[in-house]
């Protein structure tokens, strides 16, 4: 398996490759993933999955972050995608982490957040960032908080009504998590 791009003590962030397609669309074919990262809630069609992993490959390329695979480090096994992206609607870096259901409630995603928002001012990217999740997704906001983000303001974010928080560079104090890179 490749070098991962950041690890935890638990996971570990890599590289999308074609082969990871059918992963990431069982992924978002769910309902209960899908619901608050659309207006319409609909899971992703083969299409948009593939147009989001290209996305991400590109912005990986621009910008040396983007949303990645993340694994189980001990097994490897698939549990979602974590990463950044550059906003445009916000002209913004924005964390934004998916996990497949069963691996909810394990502390998974705030983990995974933590060491991103380190690695993000650690690669020097910028000296903010965004998060944000629809007013009704409390899992991902609570994530939010127990980083160390701070909620800015809560209104229209990619058509869906958010709660937005931010991370400035002093604040990384308070970010749950250390990563080391790869």
């Amino acid at each position: 398996m490749e070098q991962p791009f950041l690890q935890t003590d638990r996971l570990s962030l890599h590289l999308w490759h074609d082969q990871d397609l059918d992963d990431l669309m069982e992924l978002h074919s769910r309902p209960d993933v899908s619901r608050y990262l659309s207006r319409s809630g609909k899971p992703w069609t083969a299409e948009e999955a593939k147009d989001r992993m290209t996305g991400w490959m590109r912005d990986f390329g621009t910008f040396g972050i983007a949303k990645l695979k993340l694994l189980r480090r001990d097994d490897g096994r698939f549990l979602g995608r974590a990463g950044f992206s550059f906003f445009e609607e916000a002209s913004h870096f924005e964390l934004g982490y998916s996990l497949a259901p069963e691996y909810w409630g394990r502390g998974y995603a705030t983990e995974i957040a933590g060491a991103l928002a380190w690695h993000f001012f650690k690669l020097n990217l910028g000296d903010n960032f965004i998060a944000f999740a629809h007013v009704d997704n409390a899992a991902s906001l609570k994530v939010m908080e127990r980083i160390g983000m701070r909620y800015d303001r809560t209104g229209p974010m990619n058509g869906l009504h958010c709660h937005v928080y931010s991370m400035h560079r002093r604040d990384i104090d308070a970010a749950v998590g250390r990563a080391e890179s790869a």
